[in-house]
């Protein structure tokens, strides 16, 4: 269900990341190498990036495949940025939605995004989702299972938790609400990245001497720094850092 992709380091044009290397987010949204669950990722398409001296990012979301829109392209070539998140959609269920149901979800200065699927959704959450206050529900940024999820990790973020906590927590609650969920979500605020590996692949790739980290669902290329996250683990990174956190097993 999904790939999804964040990128720290020098500013390089978006296409550099998403669609020139050999197994890109392009190729991975109609042939993706290590996706567990689903084939073809045509449900939509979304990439955030921030700008030098604006902390919070653009956002360019489609509802159609990525290799199917045209505008994409020249976009990719003349954007440059140093810092991106960016995902190709496998829809849990059939919505109409559109591309308000495509990662990255925003707010503020965070980009987020969810690849897996919470079992039994809706009815497994409606505890989870009666905990929020009134307001978070009414802005949902869409009727899905990301959405709430997102809208869980934002409100940890408002509460002042880190990026890497409002995550661990998250995928805990949900995790517990929900047994058998997948839950890999990813979210940046444009200096940091921090992403859970449950129940699906990720992956990064780490060069501290020149300032850049990626972390993707798949590696994007053949390059032997990428290293796999094992599953239930919490990742955190900077563009010289990365630390990886177990997160404990949850019990049914």
């Amino acid at each position: 269900m999904c790939r999804h992709l964040a990128y720290l380091g020098p500013p390089v044009p978006l296409g550099r990341l998403l669609s020139e290397p050999e197994h890109s987010l392009v190729h991975q949204s109609w042939q993706p190498r290590r996706q567990r669950h689903g084939t073809v990722n045509a449900d939509g398409f979304g990439v955030g990036w921030y700008a030098d001296g604006d902390p919070v990012p653009a956002r360019y979301r489609r509802d159609r495949p990525l290799w199917g829109d045209p505008a994409f392209a020249d976009l990719a070539r003349v954007v440059r940025s140093g810092a991106v998140l960016a995902a190709v959609r496998d829809a849990t269920f059939a919505g109409s939605d559109g591309e308000a149901a495509a990662a990255p979800f925003a707010s503020g200065p965070w980009l987020f995004s969810h690849n897996g699927a919470l079992r039994d959704w809706p009815d497994s959450m409606a505890a989870l989702a009666a905990g929020l206050p009134a307001l978070d529900l009414l802005q949902l940024a869409a009727r899905t299972d990301s959405a709430l999820l997102w809208a869980l990790a934002l409100h940890r973020l408002h509460q002042g938790d880190d990026l890497g906590t409002a995550l661990a927590e998250t995928v805990r609650e949900a995790a517990t609400a929900s047994p058998g969920s997948r839950l890999n979500l990813l979210l940046t605020d444009g200096a940091a990245i921090a992403a859970t590996a449950w129940g699906d692949s990720l992956w990064y790739l780490s060069d501290p001497g020149a300032g850049r980290v990626v972390v993707a669902s798949e590696p994007h290329d053949d390059d032997p720094l990428w290293c796999e996250v094992p599953d239930r683990t919490l990742l955190t990174a900077t563009r010289t850092r990365v630390a990886l956190t177990p997160l404990k097993e949850i019990s049914p």
